[in-house]
C-alpha cells in the first residue's frame, strides 16, 4: 500500500503528529496513516499523569481531556521519607490521572474524525528508509511511504531499524494497582467516608535515591471503570547502575507497607522508558522519531505531555519538508531543541544529573525539605510551562 506519510504508533506522540499535521497542513490530512498494532482500548502501561501543559496542547488541537473518565489530584507532594514540599495550582487541580486505554481510544476518535486514517491490529516488522521513500514490513503486508514517524514507544522496531548503533538511556519502572483501602476487596464498591479520608494528591517520595535507585517511588488517585484506585510504582532511571542495589520492587513494597497495603497481594507489571539525551539523534533522512522512541522526561519519565509535544514539531518538521521537497530532516533534532519541548527536556535532563548522581541522604533530605522556595522556581521556570511555548 502506498502513501505519504506513514505513523508508525496510535498512542499519543503518532495522533498528536497527525492531528497537528491535519490542523496545520489540511492538504496532507488524506495522505496520513496511522498504523497501531493492538485494537483500541487496548491495555497500556502508564500511571496516566497529565500535566498542564498537555491540557495546552490538547487545547490548541481544540479537544477537551475533560471528556475522558479522569480523577484530579488538587497537590502534589514531593517528600523524602515521608516528609517534603506541597505544590498545588490556585483554583485549579495539579495533577489529572487518565487510564491510557480509555485516553487513547478517545484520542484515536478525535483523529478519525478529523479524516486521519488509522488501522488497528498492523504489526510491524521492519522499517527500511531508501533514496525515493521508506518500505514498512507488516503482518498485513508492505507499506510505501514518503516520509515514516516513528512514535512506536521505548520497545518500538523504528528505532532499532533505523538506528541499530545509537546509544539509549532506559529506565525502569514497575506499577501496581489497589483499591483505596488495603482491607476492601478490588471491585467492591468504596464508602464516601473512605474517599474522603485516603490520602490526598499525588505523592512523589525520593526516599530509595540513598540506595542506589535513581528515581522515587509514587502514589496517585485513579479510577479504572469508574471505581475509585490508586496507582503505585517504582521508576528508575538507572543513572546509578553500576552501583550495588536492592531489588526494585523492595522500595515500593516498603512504601506501600507504610499504608497498610502487601505488594505481594496484588498483580505487578514492569516496562521500560527510554528517555531524552541531548546528543542522541532523532532522524535519518526520511524516518523520524516522536513521543518515547524519541526520549521522555528524564527525571520522572514523563511521556503523555512529551508525546503530545513531540507530534507539535514533528508536524511542523514535515510541513516543511513537502514544502522544500526535502526529506533528510536535517534538522529536526535542532527544532526539537529549540522548541519549548526541548528546552524542558534538556533541563530536565540536567536537573537529573544532579538530584540523582549526588545521591546522599543529607542532599536529598535538604533537597525536598529545606530548599521549598528554590525546587519551585526551578520547576516553574525549567519544567513546567514549556507548553505555551510551543
Amino acid at each position: 500500500m502506498q502513501t505519504d506519510i506513514l505513523i508508525l504508533g496510535g498512542g499519543p506522540a503518532g495522533l498528536s503528529t497527525a492531528l497537528h499535521l491535519a490542523r496545520d497542513y489540511p492538504a496532507l490530512t488524506p495522505r496520513i496513516l496511522v498504523l497501531e498494532k493492538e485494537h483500541y482500548p487496548r491495555p497500556k502501561l502508564c500511571a496516566g499523569g497529565l500535566v498542564i501543559d498537555a491540557e495546552i496542547i490538547l487545547e490548541r488541537l481544540g479537544l477537551d481531556v475533560r471528556e475522558v473518565p479522569h480523577v484530579d489530584a488538587s497537590a502534589a507532594h514531593f517528600d523524602f521519607a515521608g516528609r517534603g514540599l506541597t505544590v498545588s495550582v490556585p483554583k485549579r487541580h495539579t495533577l489529572r490521572i487518565i487510564r491510557r486505554d480509555e485516553f487513547d481510544h478517545w484520542l484515536a476518535q478525535k483523529a478519525r474524525t478529523a479524516g486521519i486514517q488509522i488501522r488497528e491490529g498492523a504489526q510491524v516488522k521492519k522499517v527500511i528508509p531508501d533514496g525515493d521513500g521508506v518500505s514498512v514490513e507488516t503482518d498485513q503486508g508492505v507499506f510505501r511511504a514518503q516520509v515514516v514517524v516513528g512514535a512506536d514507544g521505548s520497545n518500538g522496531v523504528t528505532r532499532r531499524c533505523v538506528l541499530p548503533n545509537a546509544p539509549v538511556s532506559t529506565a525502569r519502572v514497575l506499577e501496581v494497582l489497589t483499591p483505596l483501602n488495603p482491607h476492601r476487596p478490588a471491585g467492591s464498591s468504596p464508602k464516601f467516608s473512605e474517599l474522603e479520608g485516603g490520602r490526598k494528591g499525588a505523592y512523589f517520595d525520593f526516599f530509595p535515591v540513598p540506595d542506589g535507585i535513581a528515581g522515587y517511588v509514587w502514589d496517585f488517585p485513579t479510577q479504572v471503570g469508574g471505581q475509585p484506585m490508586r496507582c503505585w510504582g517504582v521508576y528508575d532511571t538507572n543513572l546509578l547502575a553500576s552501583e550495588t542495589r536492592p531489588p526494585l520492587k523492595q522500595p515500593l513494597s516498603e512504601e506501600m507497607a507504610r499504608h497498610g497495603f502487601d505488594l505481594d497481594e496484588y498483580e505487578l507489571k514492569g516496562h521500560p522508558i527510554r528517555w531524552f539525551e541531548p546528543t542522541h539523534p532523532l532522524a535519518v533522512p526520511r524516518v523520524l522519531l516522536a513521543g518515547d522512541a524519541a526520549g521522555a522526561d528524564p527525571i520522572f519519565g514523563e511521556g503523555i505531555s512529551m508525546a503530545l509535544g513531540y507530534g507539535c514539531v514533528a508536524a511542523r518538521e514535515i510541513g516543511a519538508a513537502f514544502r522544500r521537497g526535502d526529506f533528510s530532516f536535517g534538522g529536526y533534532r535542532r527544532r526539537v531543541l529549540a522548541s519549548g519541548l526541548g528546552q524542558t527536556l534538556v533541563a530536565r535532563w540536567i536537573i537529573a544529573q544532579i538530584i540523582y548522581l549526588l545521591k546522599w541522604k543529607w542532599f536529598q533530605m535538604l533537597l525536598w525539605r529545606g530548599l521549598k522556595p528554590v525546587v519551585i522556581a526551578v520547576a516553574w521556570l525549567f519544567v513546567l510551562n514549556w507548553g505555551r511555548r510551543l
